[in-house]
């Protein structure tokens, strides 16, 4: 059984987008897309686009447009996404955790959520750009088309 099979209309969800790993060119990666992927799971309670000190300005408007809360660090990004969505997950904020991205890192904090109790999705680009490690660690995948 999925995400989508549990859905039951009142399941918050909290995506977190790894920003420099997905959003390449290589990928085509449509932020919009992302955030359809994750709410086929429930409601987005948060919605969190990471990137780094070397984003665009455009990025980050197009971020913020697209109604993410965009979060620039200029320290490593993975480090501040595993560590928020670590939190949120263990303090039954959220019911189903989406990680965007196509980094084995983040295998630890699906791991954990799981053993919170919180569902997981991993959303990956393309097959070429995608973690069959990520996705497994996950209870539910989605490979976002190329």
């Amino acid at each position: 059984m999925g995400l989508r099979d549990l859905v039951d209309g009142g399941r918050r969800v909290g995506l977190f987008v790894d920003g420099p790993n997905v959003l390449r060119e290589e990928f085509d990666v449509d932020l919009d897309d992302v955030r359809e992927a994750a709410e086929d799971a429930g409601t987005l309670a948060v919605t969190r686009l990471y990137l780094d000190q070397h984003a665009t300005p455009g990025l980050i408007q197009a971020g913020e447009a697209r109604g993410y809360d965009v979060r620039v660090t200029s320290g490593d990004v993975d480090v501040k996404l595993a560590v928020d969505a670590t939190e949120l997950a263990v303090s039954g904020g959220i019911d189903v955790l989406a990680i965007a991205s196509r980094d084995i890192d983040f295998k630890p904090v699906l791991e954990k959520a799981a053993r919170e109790g919180v569902d997981t999705l991993a959303v990956t680009p393309g097959e070429h750009g995608s973690s069959d490690a990520l996705r497994n660690a996950a209870t539910d995948a989605v490979l976002l088309e190329e």
